[in-house]
This record gives C-alpha cells, sequence and structure tokens, in this order.
C-alpha cells in the first residue's frame, strides 16, 4: 500500500497548495465568494460536476447499483437532471442578478422581507450537507489510515477547512478541478471498465444476476418519483448550487457549462450503478451495499490504481464538503448575523463586487473557520448520516422550493405568501416527519403541497408587489440593472461590472 498512500497524500497535500495560492487571490468580497465571477466554460462545467457529485453519487451510487443494479442509477441520474433543470431554464437569469446568496434574491423579489428566515432553512441545509459529508471523508481515511473516527474527523476536517478558509471560492475551484479530473480517471476510466472485465463483461453479469438487475425501473416508481422530488428540486434551489452559478463568467457560461456538467452527472450515475452490478456478481454476500466500492478497490485494482481511486473517492467527498462549507459560512455572515446587526445593504453587493474592503474577505474567512469547526464538532457527535441529510433535504425542498420558484415564474407571488410559504412548508415537513419517521416519503409530498396551497392562497389575499420592486427585479434579472461605474451590459446579456444595490 506504500505507493498508493503515496499517491493520496501527495494529492492531499495539492489541495492544500491550492488553498494558499487561492488566498494570493481573494483580495475582495467577490473574489473570495464568488472567484470573482469569472469562470469561463471549462472551469464552470468542472467545478459544478464536481459539487454536485460527492460520496453519496460516488461510495453510495455504487452501493445502490450493488442492491437494485442498473436502476440504482435513478439517484444521481436525477441529480443530474436537475443540474440540466437549473442550467436551461433559469442559469442565467440567476447569474445576471450578481448576488451572493439565495436570500438576497427572494429579497429582491419581494422587496427585502425575506431574507432572515429563508437564511435560517439555508444553513441548516448547507451546515448538514457539509457534516455528511465530512463524515463520509472521514470514514475513507478511517480505512486508509487505520485511526479511530474521531481522529479521521479532524484528520480530513482539518484539510477542507484549511484549504477553504485560506482562498476562499478561488482555492475551492482550483481544487474541484482538480477533484474532477481524478474522478474522470479514477471512477471512469479505471474503475469502471476493470469492474466489468473483473465480473466477466455483460454477459456474465446477465448470467448470474436475476433480471429485475436490469429493469431501468426494478428501484420503484415511488422511490424514483421521491428522488426527484428531493434531488432533482433540491438542485434548483441549494445554496451551494447557486453560489456556483454566480461565479460563472456570462449567462452563456452558467447555461451552457452546467449543461455539460449535468450530461457529465448522467454518465456518472450509469458508471456507478455498473460497477455496483458488477460487484454483485464478485461478491454476492457483503453485509452492506455501500461497502461495495471499497471492497472492489481493495481486491481487484493494482498498486498505484487502487491509490489513484481511492483519491478519486476522497476528491468527490471533499468537494461536496469544501462547497457545502463556504455557502454555510456565507449564509451565516450575509444573510443571517449581518442582517441580526443591521448592516446588511439590500438587493445583491450593494455596490459592487470590486470595492469591499478588505475586512469583508477577513469576515467572510472567519465565518468559514467558525462553521468548519462547528461541522468537525457536529460530525463527531453525529451517528446517522441518513436521517441529518435527510432533515435537511426535505426542510430546505418543503420550506424553499415554492417561494424560490414562485418568485421566478409568477409575478403575483408576494412577500407575504413567500413567507407564510417557508413557515408552513417547514413546519409541515418537521410535523410529518415526527409522524410518519424521518425516512418516509409523506412528510416531503405534503409539506409541499401544503406550502404551495399557502403560498397561492395568501399572495391573491394580500396586495401585490410593488410595481417598483418589480420594475427593479426586471431589470435584474435582464442583465440591465445600473452599475456602479454606468458600464453598458456585455454582448452575454450581463453588466461587465456588478450592478449597483437595487
Amino acid at each position: 500500500m506504500a505507493v498508493d498512500y503515496a499517491v493520496i497524500v501527495v494529492y492531499l497535500a495539492g489541495m492544500l497548495a491550492m488553498g494558499w495560492w487561492g488566498m494570493r487571490r481573494a483580495k475582495s468580497k467577490a473574489e473570495f465568494l464568488v472567484a470573482g465571477r469569472r469562470l469561463g466554460p471549462w472551469m464552470y462545467s468542472g467545478t459544478m460536476a464536481a459539487i454536485v457529485l460527492g460520496g453519496a453519487s460516488t461510495i453510495g451510487g455504487v452501493g445502490l447499483g450493488y442492491k437494485y443494479g442498473l436502476s440504482g442509477a435513478w439517484m444521481v441520474l436525477t441529480i443530474g437532471l436537475g443540474l440540466l433543470a437549473l442550467s436551461v431554464f433559469f442559469s442565467a437569469r440567476i447569474a445576471r442578478l450578481k448576488v451572493y446568496t439565495v436570500s438576497e434574491m427572494l429579497d429582491l423579489r419581494y422587496g427585502g422581507r425575506a431574507g432572515i428566515i429563508s437564511g435560517v432553512v439555508m444553513w441548516a441545509y448547507t451546515l448538514m450537507l457539509a457534516v455528511t459529508s465530512t463524515i463520509a471523508y472521514a470514514t475513507i481515511f478511517d480505512v486508509l489510515f487505520d485511526v479511530n473516527r474521531t481522529v479521521a474527523i479532524v484528520l480530513g476536517g482539518t484539510i477542507v477547512v484549511a484549504y477553504s478558509t485560506l482562498g476562499g471560492m478561488w482555492s475551492i475551484t482550483l481544487t474541484d478541478m482538480v477533484q474532477f479530473v481524478v474522478k474522470t480517471i479514477g471512477v471512469l476510466l479505471l474503475l469502471l471498465p476493470i469492474a466489468v472485465v473483473k465480473a466477466g463483461g455483460f454477459s456474465e453479469m446477465k448470467a448470474q444476476l436475476p433480471t429485475e438487475y436490469f429493469d431501468p425501473l426494478g428501484i420503484g416508481g415511488e422511490t424514483i418519483f421521491t428522488y426527484v422530488l428531493i434531488y432533482t428540486f433540491g438542485m434548483l434551489i441549494g445554496q451551494d448550487i447557486w453560489q456556483r452559478v454566480f461565479t460563472a463568467r456570462s449567462d452563456r457560461t452558467a447555461r451552457w457549462g452546467g449543461t455539460v456538467a449535468g450530461t457529465y452527472c448522467l454518465v456518472y450515475a450509469i458508471a456507478g450503478a455498473v460497477i455496483g452490478t458488477a460487484a454483485k456478481v464478485m461478491y454476492p454476500d457483503l453485509a452492506s451495499a455501500d461497502s461495495a466500492f471499497a471492497t472492489i478497490v481493495k481486491d481487484e485494482l493494482p498498486m498505484g490504481v487502487r491509490g489513484l481511486v481511492l483519491a478519486a473517492a476522497l476528491a468527490a467527498v471533499m468537494s461536496t464538503s469544501s462547497g457545502a462549507l463556504i455557502a454555510c459560512a456565507t449564509v451565516a455572515n450575509n444573510d443571517i448575523w449581518s442582517r441580526l446587526r443591521g448592516a446588511v445593504g439590500r438587493g445583491g453587493d450593494g455596490g459592487g463586487d470590486g470595492d469591499e474592503p478588505h475586512d469583508e474577505v477577513k469576515g467572510n474567512r472567519a465565518f468559514i473557520l467558525i462553521m468548519g469547526i462547528a461541522v468537525v464538532l457536529i460530525a463527531i457527535a453525529l451517528n446517522d448520516v441518513v436521517e441529518a441529510l435527510t432533515v435537511a433535504y426535505n426542510l430546505l425542498v418543503g420550506g424553499l422550493l415554492v417561494p424560490i420558484l414562485g418568485g421566478l415564474l409568477w409575478r403575483r407571488g408576494t412577500a407575504a405568501g413567500a413567507l407564510s410559504a417557508v413557515c408552513v412548508g417547514g413546519v409541515a415537513v418537521i410535523g410529518l416527519m415526527a409522524v410518519y419517521g424521518i425516512l418516509a416519503n409523506q412528510p416531503i409530498y405534503y409539506g409541499l403541497l401544503a406550502s404551495l396551497a399557502v403560498y397561492v392562497v395568501v399572495s391573491l389575499a394580500t396586495p401585490p408587489t410593488d410595481a417598483a420592486v418589480l420594475s427593479a427585479w426586471r431589470e435584474r434579472l435582464a442583465g440591465r440593472a445600473p452599475s456602479p461605474s454606468g458600464a453598458s451590459p456585455s454582448p452575454s446579456g450581463a453588466s461587465t461590472t456588478s450592478p449597483s444595490g437595487v
């Protein structure tokens, strides 16, 4: 394993080096939080694919393939479909808003009254996403280096928190690009063909396994529908995903780069299911389906290649963790702490991306460090990862999906309707989880319906949103809001400099 260890150590050292390099570029709030809104198609596509394909998509996706066969791809497929929908239908408008958080978008659309409540819901979601990702890569450290769980969490967490704190989104972007390449080589180009060959090829796999393993809908229609509600819609509204959209150089980059990333996710989904199906042929009696990935890597791959594939697994989880961490810190600082102090400017950048004093960077860096320490401590204390992540996604989708999509698609939606939808949807999801169980499907079904009904009824029963607010919103969506320097819009429709606050 010495060569494998060397590959992994070099990879981890490279992550820290990129964090140091990113620190030299992050000189303003926009550089630190959204990479200066300057990513081109190649870097945008790679980093977007990296953040959405984490441990659940890699280790969990192979595990679902082991348990259900090819239909185990559906979880990751719905993630890819959500990213495609976001990129094709919404990403251009989101990128033109020139904000930092989802809550700032809600303030722009509804008139500045939706921020703190929606910020708390989004903060809880991003926090738990970071925690569960931390536990996932700590498990890999545990297997690799034979250390106990707490030491593994502290070791892995220290690396992610260090490079995220140093350079913010620039560091995370650079590390995510490396992680994207490592995942592509390790999982798609190496593990996938090796697993199929070791299993005897597709003909042998079909001969050895029941026919339902090759049924595209074998996992069940209700399960697929639930995946769509949670993951496809979750991709449309998550702060961690939107914050990557904000890094795009133009609305065209956001649309086409995201489309490429979503297509990559679909390929990755099928690859994971095929690897899991091959593992079922080779190891039919594993105690846990989620151990299929580690087992096939440990037993079937040659020295060196094994280290690269394990680095790919680490890459998958660490990219999600770092993206969730900076999203959590951004929401905590900009949507909760600053608003409670009464020091936030409404309507996005509030004076331009490039003009913030350097202490804005220091403040956001401090919040990443604080949130990172909190994530590590919660990860050490937490046992049931699946339940924690389910609660986070249920709150996100049940509480925020309707007011966000309603604001983008329905002119008549009002601030009162949005706030009511957030509160009723969130409370309904929590109450129904207490009744039906955290992992049940009913909480997200009924919570969404309650949120939608309240949003429509309250919006229709209250005065329409002020015409001036809607006018400013439309100008912002079109990329025509005035910039601090009076720069004209670029050909892509996005202003060449960031618009001032509305």
